[in-house]
């Protein structure tokens, strides 16, 4: 007979405890096989194992397992899980193993785990996780087990494991690593088993060390079997094992690149794409970046109008869209392998003739600005990108620009013609000739005599008591008489 403190253990919970189509025993939830889309609610929060698998479960969020805190054992294999909401596991501290496996994982981030400082054995096996970055299993101090294989990771960052101090067996076979680099397993201290089998290595100088690492340390973590690394590239080292290949066979060719053109000017508002041609084995990865004043303003995937690059053809195309003054400067095409780095420059200058009354020159003997090429002027931009100046504005918005200084400029011009004919026709006023067309006698030009009236304007009046000889015709003025008008009475002039 049982005793009877083992008889709660095996008696199921009440099914008010249990969630619905589940089977509950004690501090266990069976969930497994219902077509479940989600986790399931009212789970007791005393449960320290779930079983979930093979059901089709999309997502984990942070509320899902929030009253879980008591769990040790979490079963999610072979559901469709594609995302985990960072934090998800935050409230799971005491757990210890965590399935995921034959899931769609194909991103994890070092928020993803975050809260699991006792988990000892995580499968992620059979997902769709093709790169491992930096730092992405921090925290996971307590980790022994990291099981990955059958995933499509093809590259392994410097610090992707960093943090592992306890992990004993890390498998990686059937990915599509093509290399490892000594870094990557420098923080496994504790490490005891190494799988890497079933990749498609790629034997070159980049490996040179893992064939050391494996003829005298690597003996002690790989059975015989996983030290027979075959070789998928160069053809001519295909399907030989990495220690049967001679030391001074694993080689690599530096980059070699190919810039066309090296120096272009565009007008405002054009496009642009440029290729960076690179060869070299094993085939380089291209990057494009933007130079001022020694340093990288952007990267690769951040350029001004958008940037886009090719690793797996060995060239990358800069593309630059809708460009403005703050594109003009120096950009660098690199190209890296294992054998070498190589740099070319490109220099981007814009043309503003069409927009000299918008743009600011550099210089006035040219009309293209060529930053760092002028005496005097710094590399940097003349506008830094995002700031709110003229190279945001769209050619629509300088058209306006353009047509309403136009505008302006025309009123001015105008004004000042109505001030000038204005001035003008006032001096004409005050040099008007009165003269009397009603004398008796023939009117003689030396009866003028100068007379000035209250309002302090100039006035010649005809004396008709002063003899002299007959007034000339109009024809007969000097030159600059000429054209007045003579108007007026004769006055007599005589002395009171």
């Amino acid at each position: 007979a049982l005793p009877l403190l083992l008889l709660p253990l095996l008696l199921p919970l009440s099914c008010d405890a249990c969630p619905s189509g589940c089977h509950c025993y004690s501090l266990t939830v069976e969930c497994g096989s219902l077509g479940l889309r989600e986790i399931p609610q009212r789970v007791p929060d005393t449960t320290q194992t779930v079983f979930l698998q093979d059901n089709a479960i999309v997502h984990i969020r942070r509320l899902d397992l929030s009253g879980l805190d008591r769990l040790l054992y979490l079963y999610l294999q072979n559901n469709s899980i594609s995302a985990l909401e960072p934090g998800a596991f935050l409230a799971q501290g005491p757990l210890i193993e965590l399935a995921l496996n034959g899931n769609l994982i194909h991103l994890l981030t070092p928020d993803t785990f975050t809260g699991l400082v006792h988990l000892r054995i995580l499968y992620l096996a059979a997902n769709q996780i093709t790169r491992l970055h930096d730092h992405t299993f921090t925290g996971l101090q307590s980790l022994q087990e990291l099981h990955l294989q059958e995933n499509s990771i093809e590259v392994l960052g410097d610090q992707a494991l960093a943090g592992l101090s306890s992990l004993a067996l890390l498998d990686l076979s059937r990915n599509q690593l093509h290399t490892l680099g000594p870094a990557s397993l420098q923080p496994l201290v504790s490490l005891q088993v190494l799988r890497v089998t079933e990749n498609p290595w790629r034997c070159d100088c980049a490996l040179q060390w893992l064939r050391s690492w494996i003829d005298a340390e690597g003996q002690r973590f790989l059975s015989w079997s996983e030290r027979r690394l075959l070789c998928a590239e160069p053809p001519r080292l295909a399907y030989l094992s990495l220690l049967e290949v001679a030391a001074n066979s694993l080689v690599c060719i530096p980059p070699v690149l190919h810039l066309e053109p090296s120096h272009l000017t565009v007008q405002l508002g054009e496009s642009l794409r440029v290729a960076c041609q690179a060869s070299g084995y094993p085939r380089p990865l291209v990057t494009w970046r933007k130079i001022s004043m020694g340093r990288a303003l952007l990267g690769p995937r951040g350029l001004l109008g958008g940037g886009s690059f090719d690793p797996d053809t060995g060239s990358g195309m800069l593309y630059l869209s809708n460009v403005t003054v703050a594109h003009a400067g120096h950009y660098v095409c690199e190209a890296l392998n294992p054998g070498g780095v190589a740099h070319m420059t490109f220099h981007l200058a814009i043309n503003m003739t069409s927009s000299t009354a918008l743009w600011p020159r550099l210089h006035s003997a040219s009309s293209s600005l060529y930053l760092g090429e002028v005496v005097g002027v710094s590399q940097e931009p003349l506008y830094e990108v995002g700031s709110m100046d003229f190279s945001a504005l769209g050619p629509a918005t300088q058209t306006v620009i353009a047509v309403s200084i136009s505008l302006l400029v025309l009123i001015v011009l105008l004004l000042l013609l109505m001030i000038y004919s204005r001035h003008r026709n006032s001096s004409k006023e005050e040099r008007i000739l009165y003269v009397n067309n009603y004398s008796d006698g023939p009117t003689t030009f030396s009866q003028l005599e100068e007379y000035r009236d209250g309002a302090g304007h100039e006035r010649y009046i005809l004396n008709c008591s002063r003899p002299g000889s007959a007034l000339p015709t109009q024809a007969g003025l000097p030159a600059n008489q000429q054209g007045l008008l003579f108007l007026g009475m004769c006055i007599n002039m005589e002395p009171h």
